[in-house]
């Protein structure tokens, strides 16, 4: 959920009336997830889900990488600005949940092109030697801060990489919270700007999103 559609629904409607339009595709998507999953809030969403497109867009990337796909609107989002030859990785763990985003994932036009894994994030960069240019983080949040350690590395000079949900509606700012996901976002915050390596900016869109780019 955004800041303004929980504090100030008029201007939520605002920044969404004065948005690019949202593909069909992604219109379907979004309704079905608010009928069939029973937290529809984790969708990126229709504003978060404009920046996703633009950036990929703007970056042209050809190996993206998703840890969370959960019903898969923000895939479909990075995806539409890959290259004709490029890839996107797309990473959960929910098998309940699985056949909603391989549903629309197979009815939309980069289907080749998107490698939907039930696979623990954290194994896979583990095991990979991939490089990625483009990276949107959006999972279980205790683990953040080990996913920038993990990614670092899976990153070349100009990579982006996008970690949402890091306000974590307005928590970050308690000086000594009790939930391990506060603390968590709070060191991945800490963490990435104390990184000479990146160069970074919490866009204060829906519930924060840190934009780093690999220097």
């Amino acid at each position: 959920m955004s800041f303004f559609e929980e504090k100030n629904a008029e201007m939520d409607r605002y920044l969404e009336t004065h948005a690019s339009s949202e593909p069909e595709i992604l219109k379907k998507l979004r309704r079905e997830t608010y009928q069939k999953t029973t937290q529809p809030h984790m969708i990126s969403g229709y504003q978060q889900g404009r920046l996703l497109t633009i950036v990929s867009q703007m970056m042209q990337p050809k190996n993206i990488l998703e840890v969370g796909t959960f019903t898969g609107y923000a895939t479909l989002c990075l995806a539409a600005g890959m290259t004709k030859d490029g890839k996107i990785t797309t990473l959960d763990v929910n098998e309940d949940l699985a056949y909603l985003p391989r549903k629309y994932f197979a009815e939309s036009e980069y289907v080749d092109q998107i490698d939907f894994k039930l696979l623990d994030a954290k194994e896979f960069l583990k095991n990979t030697d991939e490089i990625f240019d483009l990276v949107f983080i959006d999972a279980d949040k205790e683990n953040y801060a080990e996913y920038f350690r993990l990614i670092k590395p899976r990153t070349r000079s100009g990579s982006v990489v996008m970690f949402d949900n890091v306000l974590w509606y307005g928590k970050v700012l308690e000086e000594n919270p009790k939930q391990r996901s506060t603390q968590v976002i709070k060191e991945l915050n800490d963490l990435i700007a104390k990184d000479e390596d990146f160069e970074n900016l919490i866009l204060p869109l829906r519930d924060g999103v840190n934009f780093l780019r690999r220097k």
